[in-house]
């Protein structure tokens, strides 16, 4: 009998929402954007947890020029636990940087230098979230999450994430599942 492999989900472009049990203080009541996922692992930035810092902030910590109106305000956001002395930029379009993710036709996600430098001179491009830190799984590490029911997954809508203000985003993922995150137990099972 030929051996067959077991075929492998890809959540890349799909949001994870953290289920009520997530023990890791680091992932409870977040909402994950995946930017990539494939058999090395799994990528992706926390979208709905903002800290204490604004863009304004962040751009003279790193000596670039914030000229374009709008972005003075904007939360910078706890991406990840992995690199948070790193900042990446979630956005939309994908654009021409120097270090860029290309996650689907419309979204990237970069962490050059050099898309913060287009944000502060020309605004462009409008539609971004920026973090510090991601978060990494390990070949086959969020599979086994997955299956422990640490995540639910839903597929990306970006709206959420450029459209909503952070406290909204989880519960709006959740919608898109049809599911009301309070009505969540704690223990999940497998059907």
């Amino acid at each position: 009998m030929p051996c067959m492999e077991t075929p492998t989900a890809n959540f890349t472009h799909h949001f994870l929402i953290a289920m009520p049990n997530m023990a890791d203080p680091h992932f409870a009541r977040t909402l994950t954007y995946i930017a990539e996922h494939n058999e090395q692992g799994a990528l992706g930035i926390i979208v709905n947890r903002p800290i204490d810092m604004t863009l304004a902030t962040l751009f003279e910590r790193i000596e670039v020029p914030l000229e374009a109106d709008g972005f003075e305000a904007q939360p910078v956001y706890f991406g990840g636990p992995v690199q948070t002395d790193r900042g990446f930029v979630l956005h939309r379009p994908v654009g021409d940087w120097h270090s860029t993710l290309k996650v689907s036709e419309d979204v990237g996600l970069t962490s050059s230098r050099d898309v913060l430098q287009a944000i502060g001179a020309h605004g462009e491009p409008r539609d971004m979230l920026v973090t510090l830190g991601y978060a990494g799984w390990a070949a086959g590490q969020l599979e086994q999450e997955l299956m422990d029911n640490a995540w639910l997954t839903v597929p990306a809508d970006m709206a959420i994430v450029f459209d909503l203000p952070p406290e909204e985003r989880l519960a709006a993922a959740m919608q898109k599942l049809g599911v009301d995150f309070t009505n969540l137990s704690e223990v999940a099972g497998h059907a």
